[in-house]
């Protein structure tokens, strides 16, 4: 009997050995695939999860405003006038705000949907979304991931999706 093939077991590999190269290659080759798919399909959910968050910050400054709006007989001259005014979105950036009502200095200014028909008739409330950039016209390519609230507040949203 010889003592070397004594050590190896049935399974064909001496006791104590690891992994081999192939074996361990392959593992990190299916993990590696396995981050590839996860990756973007967390950061959607992320993103996701900062669009109704900034939906929700639109509806309670809305609300912010329009209580202002009933104490004072007049809109706030700027958004940091009501209690959460100073929050930033989701992206780390302002809240924009543009009093549309009764203010000759936002005609023309004002957000406006394809046609160029402005979206609100008493004030503009918006976050210029992920890349901070944004532009008067929704379907502009800089104001397409901006969360706007429009139709006096009955839509809140993308921009691309109104």
């Amino acid at each position: 009997m010889n003592p070397s093939n004594a050590q190896v077991p049935p399974h064909g590999r001496p006791e104590g050995a690891g992994f081999s190269l192939v074996e361990l290659l392959i593992a990190v080759t299916i993990l590696g695939a396995l981050i590839a798919i996860a990756v973007p399909w967390f950061e959607g959910y992320r993103e996701q999860a900062r669009i109704s968050t900034a939906i929700g910050d639109l509806r309670t400054l809305d609300s912010q405003l329009k209580s202002y709006k009933m104490s004072n007989d007049s809109w706030p001259p700027a958004l940091n006038a009501v209690p959460q005014g100073n929050m930033l979105d989701p992206w780390g950036n302002n809240y924009q705000y543009l009093v549309i009502e009764d203010n000759v200095k936002a005609k023309g200014n004002e957000r406006a949907d394809k046609n160029l028909v402005p979206i609100n008739s008493d004030f503009d409330l918006y976050s210029n979304g992920k890349d901070g950039l944004t532009s008067r016209q929704l379907t502009s390519q800089k104001a397409r991931d901006d969360v706007v609230r429009a139709n006096d507040g009955r839509y809140y949203g993308l921009a691309s999706n109104y």
